[in-house]
Order: C-alpha cells, then structure tokens, then sequence
C-alpha cells in the first residue's frame, strides 16, 4: 500500500485501482478505473461490463483464491457464494491481488482484474471512474478468442480476398465495429450512475 493510503484516516472508505485485461487477446483489451472499496461484487459485475463494453447477455463469474462468486441459484447446481453478499474490501485484497472475471461461459471471455493501488479518495470525484484503456471489446456471441481473431483477420484482408462467409461476418459485425475504438467519455457517462449521491466516505 502507498504512504498516502496508509495515512488515511481510519473512517474513510478507500478507493481501489484496477487493471483489467481480457485474457487469450492480442493485441491487449484493457482498462484501468477506479472504484470504491465497499463495492458489492453484484455492482462491480455491472461496472465491468460497462467498462469493457460488453452487453450483459450471459452468465459470470468472480474467481478470488479458490471462492467463486456470482448469482447463487441452486437449482444450476453451481457452488458460488451470492455476489452481492460481498464487497471488494470484505475480499482482504492487498496491492497485487488477482480477482478473476469469466463473462459468458459459452465464449469464455475470462478477465484479470489485478489490484495495483489502494487510494485515498480525491475531493470532487465521483466513482466509479475510467482512467485510461485501449481497443474496443468483442462483439457479442463472436466465438470467443477464437471466433475473434478470426474478425480480425476478416478485417485486415483486402476486400477483393474475402469470400462470401467473411463478407456475412462483416455483415454481422457491423461496419460501425471498429477494434482500435476506445470512448472513455461515453463510458464515465455510463458509470455516473453508480455514483453515490451521499458525500460521506465514512464507514
């Protein structure tokens, strides 16, 4: 931890910074934002999928040492503790913890959300909040990494070499869909609704 968190008075929240990355993609998806330490992980599950762009269509999970979190629903016979019953600061994470993140089972998009500093909270900010982050996420239901770099490829090619399935890929997609796009405004719009409205850090 920083000397400034360390220094904090006792009766304030903190803030923790993430670096989140989607795993198996190359060139990086990532982002780093920040959010406060008495997040319920059924709240970070939403300020993931906003910050990574995703739609929330599919199932998930949190993965923290060998405790899954998520919907507690016993009838999918799945053994995971109810999300909203913990918070980020309930996890005892400490500067360099992992928390893992799987978003749709079926592609398979595993994330990395590793802790890289424990905060003070700064006067006048509001957050959760989106610092900084490169390329735009997947489209939904692509296939996974796979089917990914396969859209890709398809977009790199020159015109006249795609064959009519890679054409239909591209109708699909979207021609809007651009891989290098990153809209860090259009995300903090989004996370201003997680925002407290109270100014009390306090515990």
């Amino acid at each position: 931890m920083d000397t400034a968190s360390a220094n904090a008075p006792a009766s304030l929240a903190q803030v923790y910074q993430f670096h989140i990355s989607l795993q198996e993609i190359e060139p990086p998806i990532w982002r780093r934002f920040q959010v406060r330490d008495d997040t319920p992980l059924g709240t970070l599950h939403e300020i993931v999928q906003f910050v990574m762009g995703w739609e929330d269509q599919h199932l998930h999970e949190f993965v923290f040492g060998n405790t899954h979190f998520g919907i507690a629903d016993d009838e999918m016979g799945m053994d995971v503790q109810d999300e909203d019953d913990a918070t980020l600061r309930s996890l005892g994470m400490k500067v360099g913890s992992v928390l893992g993140y799987e978003y749709d089972f079926g592609d398979g998009w595993e994330h990395e959300l590793l802790l890289e500093e424990i905060l003070p909270p700064v006067p006048a900010t509001r957050y959760p909040i989106c610092v900084e982050g490169e390329r735009a996420c997947p489209p939904e239901d692509c296939g996974g990494p796979f089917g990914y770099e396969n859209i890709l490829r398809i977009l790199a090619m020159p015109a006249k070499k795609r064959s009519e399935d890679d054409l239909y890929m591209l109708d699909w997609v979207g021609e809007e869909y651009d891989p290098e796009e990153f809209d860090i405004a259009a995300v903090n719009a989004e996370l201003a609704q997680f925002a407290p409205t109270r100014t009390s850090w306090g515990r």
